[in-house]
């Protein structure tokens, strides 16, 4: 073992052993070419936060209730500008006609989001959220990333922290931690235009948070960022959990150029997906549970996470549109989540979103509704 190697195992046992990693160790793990050894202590950590035998995942739906929006991201190719005759937004009774069908299918939730809509001021999320909850008043809302959230502050101008008790007085249940993208402003700036920057991405949460609210944490990597742009973005992630203990987990996923302003940027592969999964795991000491983003990576990769520090499967994803738009398609069955669960040698359970174990009667309600409709699906094509 030469000197590079001890240096490494020295960092994954300080890791593994509960110690917290510095910054410049951070970005040793992530300069490190071995992956199978990160991987092992990612699964070691991993082991010790969630001894527990089974492996979670959620049943949600990913609603984009438009995709008009004023900023102007290079890396999405999902997004129009206003003006575009491409642009929608989704009439309110196909919103409940959606949140309909994912409720009989077992889930809890949904995912709400869209882009920066120049005319919808604070009142009419508020109406949304209400008649949501007014049609179904156990489903959690996990709604309105903070770019999102900010912009509301200044399409109503009105502050955040009123912003955000007006949504939550309406419904709003937890906050996604989309359009994190990379917390650093020289990459904010180079990849995106009219959007949220670091600090006030993060006051978002802090507010969220101080109130009370629940929220996940997210990265979207491999694209202009460095690999110390990376530590620092975890960095202040882990920093903020330190304050407030808000967030619920992390996920990480590659970024997708096809289809986007960024086409020629060489795609990150599961090589390097695995690896930033599990130096994110080794490196966020205090945020409790880590996502596989099989949506991005396929079934068999979003699979071997489970063993470079992951705990949960991340939701079945009845639909998503964001990633879609980016040419990366990749669709599970609930039996093919459960497998790829039980193949890694646990059992699978399915949670909400605060990572609550549903009950068993109503996890094998969910199981049979979701062979049902695979059948009807097999069976028409």
């Amino acid at each position: 073992m030469d000197i590079c190697e001890l240096m490494i195992a020295k960092l994954l046992d300080k890791a593994v052993d509960g110690q917290r990693l510095t910054p410049a160790e951070g970005l040793t793990l992530l300069q490190s070419h071995d992956v199978a050894a990160i991987g092992r202590a990612a699964d070691a950590v991993c082991r010790r936060l969630h001894p527990e035998p089974y492996r979670t995942y959620n049943i949600d739906r990913n609603i984009n209730y438009t995709n008009v929006c004023t900023a102007v991201c290079d890396f999405c190719a999902f997004y129009r500008p206003p003006k575009s005759d491409e642009g929608y937004v989704l009439p309110q009774e196909e919103i409940l006609e959606k949140i309909e069908e994912t409720v009989a299918l077992g889930g809890n939730q949904i995912l709400l989001q869209g882009g920066l809509h120049p005319e919808f001021k604070l009142e009419w999320y508020e109406q949304l959220l209400r008649d949501i909850k007014a049609r179904f008043p156990r489903l959690n809302i996990h709604g309105f990333s903070p770019p999102e959230l900010h912009h509301f502050t200044k399409i109503s101008k009105l502050p955040l922290a009123e912003v955000l008790q007006r949504l939550q007085a309406a419904g709003l249940g937890s906050v996604p931690g989309g359009g994190a993208e990379i917390l650093v402003d020289r990459v904010r700036r180079e990849i995106t235009r009219g959007k949220v920057l670091t600090d006030d991405w993060l006051n978002v949460m802090r507010v969220w948070h101080q109130m009370g609210g629940r929220s996940s944490a997210t990265m979207m990597f491999g694209h202009v960022e460095t690999l110390a742009e990376r530590i620092e973005h975890l960095d202040r992630l882990r920093q903020l959990q330190d304050e407030t203990g808000g967030f619920t987990a992390y996920i990480c996923w590659t970024f997708q150029p096809d289809n986007t302003d960024m086409a020629s940027v060489p795609r990150a592969g599961s090589f390097e997906y695995l690896k930033m999964q599990a130096v994110s795991r080794l490196y966020l000491d205090n945020i409790a549970n880590v996502q596989s983003s099989w949506v991005t990576q396929g079934l068999k990769i979003g699979e071997l996470a489970l063993y470079f520090g992951a705990n949960d499967m991340g939701s079945l994803m009845l639909e998503e549109n964001v990633v879609a738009e980016a040419g990366t398609v990749h669709f599970l069955t609930l039996r093919e989540m459960r497998e790829a669960i039980e193949t890694r040698g646990y059992i699978a359970r399915q949670r909400d979103v605060f990572y609550n174990l549903v009950g068993q009667e109503q996890e094998q309600l969910a199981v049979k509704a979701n062979e049902q409709r695979a059948a009807v699906v097999q069976g028409s094509s």
